[in-house]
């Protein structure tokens, strides 16, 4: 197991710089109850309007759906990935209606809300022992395919859920890249006030 030795610049709750996107998983299993209860973490992310446009599709390794679902997944992703418990599809809602309308309308945040819903997710994992590695690598048309994507839905990304094991247990070409990555210090992602030239 890698060893976490990222620090904070400013104090914040161990949560935050321990939570980080191993791709290496044992065998373990995850119960439909143990994944809703991350879930429900999700569940709770604030949203424009209260909209919650976040969707979530599931499927535990071994059971009827989880084939398509790590079929679509870009092969890379796949040859890790097939040894998570459980693979989490991200999408939103792309419409709303907001309160005190009749008609639906475009929302506008759909993306940003769905990826605060992620964000709780990762870290109640994280806390609940188990770890969790979003990824953009598969093919869209066929996880819409795979998962029966609804019309006014779109995808963001898959999520590979189980419990970390040693780097050893990946393909030897990803073993050195199985390490917490840095953060950019504020500097160069936080302006007071306005840009600067």
């Amino acid at each position: 197991m890698t060893a976490n030795t990222r620090k904070a610049d400013h104090p914040v709750a161990e949560v935050f710089t321990g939570r980080w996107s191993p791709r290496a998983f044992t065998d373990a299993t995850i119960s439909e109850q143990e994944l809703l209860g991350l879930l429900e973490a999700a569940r709770w992310a604030p949203s424009a309007f209260n909209a919650q446009p976040w969707r979530f599709i599931y499927a535990l390794r071994g059971d009827a759906v989880w084939q398509p679902i790590l079929g679509a997944l870009l092969p890379f992703n796949q040859s890790w990935a097939e040894k998570a418990s459980a693979l989490v599809i991200v999408a939103s809602a792309t419409r709303f209606t907001a309160p005190g309308k009749t008609e639906p309308s475009d929302n506008g945040s759909h993306t940003f809300d769905a990826g605060t819903a992620w964000g709780y997710l990762a870290l109640q994992a994280h806390m609940a022992g188990w770890a969790s590695h979003a990824m953009a690598g598969f093919d869209k048309q066929a996880m819409a395919k795979a998962v029966n994507l609804p019309e006014g839905h779109v995808l963001h990304a898959a999520v590979a859920i189980g419990k970390q094991g040693d780097a050893s247990l990946l393909p030897e070409a990803l073993q050195a890249r199985e390490v917490a990555s840095p953060r950019l210090p504020l500097s160069e992602t936080v302006v007071h006030g306005v840009f600067k030239d």
